[in-house]
């Protein structure tokens, strides 16, 4: 799966310096359908709410290594890839999962990049939950 929303302060945060891709360090958390995405107003981590609780689930979520940013000519493409994030043997339920920079000190200025609505409740009973990126990669942005 490929990040399916922006949050508009992504592109101002990357115009700003706040966000570095390929060496800051970015997370994705997951949190429930209680959440409701806000792309317009919703910029750092601490405008989050409900985020899962569970067996084998760290809050903050889990770290996305291996992050890298490419341009292809051809689909005129800037894209960024990275690894997967999962919790081993874990028990949650989630709606959501949101890619954000942790690189900051504090929530308040740790800034949200986008998020992947699953389109319903996805859980795992003491199994392995992950969230797997596409071979589109995490996500991309056509320039025209």
């Amino acid at each position: 799966m490929a990040i399916s929303h922006f949050y508009a302060g992504f592109f101002k945060s990357l115009a700003n310096k706040e966000i570095n891709l390929t060496s800051d360090t970015l997370k994705v958390l997951l949190c429930e359908s209680a959440y409701t995405p806000d792309q317009d107003n919703h910029r750092y981590k601490s405008d989050l709410s409900h985020e899962v609780t569970g067996t084998g689930y760290t809050a903050g979520g889990a770290t996305v290594a291996s992050v890298a940013v490419s341009y292809d000519a051809g689909t005129k493409r800037v894209s960024f890839t990275g690894a997967a994030a999962s919790w081993p043997s874990s028990t949650i339920l989630a709606r959501y999962a949101i890619l954000y920079d942790s690189t900051p000190s504090t929530d308040a200025t740790r800034p949200l990049i986008g998020y992947v609505d699953f389109g319903g409740d996805i859980g795992s009973t003491a199994a392995t939950y992950a969230v797997s990126w596409s071979a589109d990669g995490i996500g991309y942005v056509t320039v025209s």
